[in-house]
């Protein structure tokens, strides 16, 4: 081979070498653009997935969240339920006894009258003791009996303290002022008695004694010898003296019946 041939087979070669190295330089960047590419894009995909991963714990929290609240709300909601069902019963139990005092009513209001009908007949009957008193007690009972916004229990309470007065007399002593007939004579007098055991007046100048007589349903006139005692007896009811033995005419109730 000639040496112009040797020399340009050697520059071809260096031209093929020179070109083959420059096609694998354009290829590597072509890869390194690409890996780049790939990496960026990696990096979007795990930012999405980080996005929804972060997106996905506040769904997953806000999920427990609600089913904390939708247990407490069950739980609350079925102590309120607790409380409406005590409730009904309660009122159901009050309708019950509304309707049995109405009933209790219709048997109270009845008695309540035989008993004022029969208290009136026992002060009639009775020793004359308070009896001023014991009369306006009475008209006052038959007034609330016709009056409105007066409750049936307020009724009968008064009812029932006026038996309860009518029971102290019997073992009551005391002495009080009012007025005697004796003789068709209004006489104001000193009245004391000794449950219904007796019953004597005195006037008020201290010269006249009287005793009530069950028997005939008047009153008598007493001897001078009672005028001490009855005077006695007084100041003792009043507590204007200390205790003592006094002696008195005793007339029990219904005596000589």
């Amino acid at each position: 081979m000639s040496k112009k041939s040797l020399i340009a087979s050697s520059i071809v070669g260096a031209l093929a070498l020179a070109g083959s190295n420059f096609a694998s330089a354009a290829s590597l960047n072509e890869l390194q653009n690409g890996e780049a590419t790939i990496v960026k894009a990696s990096a979007k995909s795990q930012e999405k997935i980080n996005s929804i991963y972060e997106q996905t714990q506040e769904l997953l929290a806000e999920y427990r969240t609600v089913v904390d609240e939708t247990e407490n709300l069950k739980v609350y909601n079925d102590h309120v339920q607790r409380l409406v069902n005590d409730q009904q019963a309660g009122i159901d139990s009050l309708e019950r006894q509304i309707g049995t005092i109405q009933e209790t009513k219709k048997g109270v209001v009845p008695l309540m009258y035989k008993m004022i009908d029969s208290l009136e007949e026992f002060i009639a009957l009775d020793i004359p003791v308070n009896l001023k008193d014991r009369t306006e007690r009475l008209e006052r009972l038959k007034d609330v009996m016709s009056r409105q916004g007066i409750s049936v229990a307020e009724q009968f309470r008064l009812v029932l303290e006026a038996y309860e007065i009518e029971t102290d007399y019997g073992s009551m002593f005391s002495a009080y002022q009012g007025d005697l007939e004796f003789e068709g004579k209004n006489i104001t007098v000193d009245f004391v008695h000794m449950g219904r055991t007796v019953l004597v007046a005195q006037s008020l100048d201290l010269k006249n004694a009287w005793i009530w007589e069950h028997s005939s349903r008047e009153w008598k006139a007493l001897e001078d010898e009672y005028l001490s005692p009855i005077t006695k007896a007084i100041r003792m009811a009043r507590k204007q003296t200390a205790p003592d033995l006094v002696k008195l005419p005793v007339y029990a109730a219904g005596a000589g019946e």
